[in-house]
């Protein structure tokens, strides 16, 4: 039994306008100060993406202002290809980083983990102030490659050697903007570092009289897992992009193999291998996946409980799965290499773990399924995008399947169809994650309930856009559409242009639909109806505090916690269906109906 925890690093209340919203140690302000980054983010990387997707559509179309971004990318707004992939490059960095990464993880794990487990902070605030600053400091970096005279580099988000690393005779944005894209992702690793140290030591030593390990909510292990493989996946890109950087500066040849040449000219480096970036930046960036779904999994399984009013069948099962997401992860990178010329034995090797790590996910996904059947769910904003991520979820990991045969993957590797697939599990999938923690989440933040019916609508358009977009993806991947073209002008691709076109309207629709987000998220903030402070009758410790919270938390009395955070569908002496963490009354027994 854990009965006290350790002491938190005690700082007084804000005094001052900088010490409340700009370098505050409340992890609050900081989570909201993530989640206000992740937003700028992911609307700079969807308008990206719309620029990408006319191109595509429609290559010859001049887009009016984009000259003015890059003269020499977008002559006359007509995209060049090299520009194309310089903003293809752009898009998948800042959202796989800054929003994927960031937000289910560094913004709702700051600002909920230490009110779950009953604690008055973390145990690092200062730390936690430098993470987020460290990663701002890292965004300013990655786009300030927009404005440097190549612009940002076009060796893709994965930034395969050499093209990434023998400099500005490679393309245009190899050089400097190269060197500002390792030298954001190296200091973006020291902040979700210095992050998942402070998480970890959070769960372990932060933890509140009676809050045992068994009864913390699945929010605060997912959070947990996620730190876990954080702290060992970004220990690993780090040093890459330094090594990749001193490639660039310092005239080493880690990446760069000997005998090379590049415009008839032999580039002045020896003895590297190009093999080794794959297999440094794989060993982080397969963990990555799970970096960005795990926080999502476990938001929606705290999500589905609530309004279901009933325990998951065996939380047990969900939380073993994720950890054995989490073990799993770092054995099957080699699977994004069944093309890069390893031994055939060896993607044998990574074939098999990828199988396995099917298991645990149809696992959870089972619990979820089993669990809802036969439920009196509860029919909101959170609930339905919950709902809209085990679909997406789902539709995008059948696919993983055959991209886990070396035989299928050699043909489908540079596809559309990967596209596809990546893009559903970890982009939309952990999208609709943050949409439902955040319409669930919000009235604890802001204090103000969002508009549910402007939230149903958004859901709604969503989550039909996203399939019109991503699904034909599958598609055009079995027909052959090679993956990072920038035009279609070979005959066989040619009459695959009006699914383009379909997929360019759908984006341009979708991505308009989430104004209403924005709107909605704005203006509640400010005009929405006051939340209670239990607005969704929650029983974990967020819900036993006013909203929004105190900058203490608890007011300096630290709860005690008497039961698990799955005291749904009992009897109770009130008549309520549900029991809160800290509350010391007895279930009388089990709710009618369950």
């Amino acid at each position: 039994m854990h009965e006290t925890a350790a002491p938190a690093v005690v700082h007084g209340p804000p005094t001052t306008f900088l010490s409340k919203h700009v370098f505050s140690l409340d992890h609050k302000v900081i989570g909201l100060q993530y989640y206000t980054l992740a937003l700028v983010a992911v609307v700079t990387g969807m308008v990206l993406s719309w620029l990408m997707r006319i191109h595509l559509g429609w290559s010859s179309a001049a887009i009016p202002g984009l000259q003015v971004l890059s003269p020499n990318g977008a002559p006359g707004g007509v995209m060049t290809p090299e520009y194309y992939l310089q903003l293809m490059t752009m898009h998948a960095t800042i959202m796989v980083f800054f929003v994927l990464t960031t937000a289910p993880f560094a913004a709702f794990g700051n600002y909920f983990l230490p009110i779950q487990v009953g604690a008055e902070d973390m145990p690092f605030p200062h730390f936690n102030m430098m993470s987020f600053w460290t990663t701002f400091t890292a965004f300013l970096i990655l786009v300030a490659a927009f404005f440097v005279p190549d612009g940002p580099p076009l060796s893709g988000w994965t930034a395969y050697a050499p093209l990434s690393a023998i400099g500005k005779n490679a393309g245009p944005g190899e050089g400097t903007g190269q060197v500002l894209w390792a030298a954001a992702l190296g200091v973006f690793c020291i902040g979700q570092l210095l992050g998942s140290l402070n998480f970890i030591s959070t769960v372990l030593d932060m933890r509140t009289k009676g809050m045992t390990l068994a009864r913390l909510p699945v929010t605060c292990w997912a959070w947990f897992i996620t730190s876990c493989m954080g702290l060992t996946a970004f220990a690993v890109l780090m040093p890459a992009t330094i090594l990749l950087i001193l490639d660039h500066v310092a005239g080493t040849s880690f990446f760069i193999a000997s005998g090379l040449v590049l415009n008839d000219q032999l580039v002045p480096h020896s003895g590297g291998s190009t093999l080794l970036w794959q297999h440094l930046f794989w060993f982080f960036g397969h963990p990555e996946v799970y970096i960005a779904i795990v926080p999502g999994m476990g938001i929606v399984t705290h999500v589905l409980v609530t309004n279901m009013r009933r325990p998951m069948l065996s939380m047990k099962a969900i939380l073993y799965s994720m950890w054995a997401l989490a073990f799993l992860s770092y054995m099957v990178y080699g699977h994004h290499m069944f093309v890069s010329g390893m031994n055939p034995f060896s993607s044998l090797v990574f074939s098999f773990p990828t199988l396995m790590i099917t298991i645990p996910s149809t696992v959870v996904v089972l619990i979820w399924i089993g669990s809802l059947y036969g439920s009196k769910l509860r029919i909101n904003t959170a609930s339905l995008f919950a709902l809209g991520f085990i679909s997406m979820f789902v539709s995008g990991g059948v696919s993983g399947f055959f991209l886990a045969q070396p035989s299928i993957d050699i043909m489908l590797h540079a596809t559309y169809f990967v596209v596809g697939h990546f893009h559903m599990v970890m982009g939309v999938a952990a999208m609709f994650g943050i949409f439902s923690g955040t319409y669930f989440w919000f009235p604890k933040m802001t204090g103000h309930m969002m508009n549910e019916t402007i939230g149903k609508i958004h859901f709604w358009l969503t989550f039909v856009g996203t399939y019109c977009i991503f699904m034909p993806f599958h598609y055009l991947g079995w027909a052959g559409n090679v993956r990072r073209y920038a035009a279609f002008t070979d005959d066989f691709l040619k009459p695959l242009i009006p699914v383009h076109q379909f997929i360019t309207v759908a984006a341009i629709f979708t991505g308009a639909v989430q104004l209403l987000f924005i709107y909605n998220l704005i203006y509640s903030r400010f005009r929405g109806p006051a939340a209670p402070a239990n607005p969704w009758e929650g029983t974990s410790l967020e819900w036993a505090m006013p909203s929004p919270p105190p900058w203490n938390n608890f007011g300096g009395h630290d709860p005690i916690v008497y039961h698990d955070a799955d005291q749904y569908g009992v009897k109770t002496a009130s008549g309520a269906d549900y029991i809160m963490q800290n509350s010391p009354e007895q279930a009388l027994g089990t709710a009618e109906g369950d």
